[in-house]
């Protein structure tokens, strides 16, 4: 049975995409940083919960350990859209804790479960992203999340060459605008965007690995 594991999973784009794995017949361990939440979202979506929060060392390498198997990792946790920003005046202690969470919490827990994911023979990754992150359509707004965005588009690409020789394609998807708490209302329906993440970590051997995707077509980096 392929194992995928999904972080910030408690609710919106990372519930769903968690439904919509365990439906294709996933085994799902659903990451949240509050165990109590991590137990009744993944009781609503028939999966395995698991404590994991991005900014504590000693919650990943505990997942490490605890995870025995691993195909799939969505790195979906992220914090901060701080559309009250502006990149000239910005509060830089926000970038960085943006940046905590966004970047270093997903890299840290790839290189903790890529041992795992090799020995799948046919590891996924998938960093969720955004469109804010492409730096041909780049404006002034929500500088902590974007900065922090385009940084995880940059290791995506990386290990995407890095591990192509190990069978683990690495992409970084964007959901586009959903209805989510980050989101706001007026958004598209949350399943549409967990559509595309879904698709990105179902993807055959042969598969593209480093793109920037939404709805499975190529995005401008």
């Amino acid at each position: 049975m392929t194992v995928s594991l999904v972080t910030g999973a408690n609710r919106g784009i990372g519930l769903e995409v968690c439904r919509q794995l365990a439906e294709r017949g996933h085994e799902v361990l659903l990451g949240a940083r509050s165990p109590e939440a991590a137990e009744r979202a993944a009781k609503e979506v028939g999966a395995t919960p698991l404590r994991l929060d991005l900014t504590s060392s000693a919650d990943i390498e505990g997942a490490a350990a605890e995870i025995g198997h691993l195909d799939v990792l969505v790195n979906n946790a992220a914090i901060t859209y701080d559309t009250w920003q502006r990149a000239s005046a910005a509060d830089l202690s926000v970038v960085r804790e943006a940046t905590e969470t966004n970047l270093y919490g997903p890299w840290r827990l790839t290189q903790a479960l890529l041992p795992h994911l090799r020995r799948s023979g046919h590891g996924r990754i998938v960093n969720v992203s955004s469109g804010v992150a492409s730096l041909t359509d780049m404006g002034g707004g929500t500088p902590a999340y974007t900065v922090s965005k385009v940084a995880l588009n940059a290791l995506t690409r990386m290990l995407a060459a890095e591990l192509r020789p190990d069978g683990i394609l690495v992409n970084a998807v964007c959901p586009g605008w959903v209805a989510t708490d980050m989101g706001g209302p007026g958004g598209r329906p949350v399943a549409e965007g967990a559509a595309g993440i879904v698709w990105a970590a179902t993807l055959p051997d042969d598969g593209p690995t480093g793109g920037f995707f939404r709805d499975g077509r190529p995005l401008p980096w």
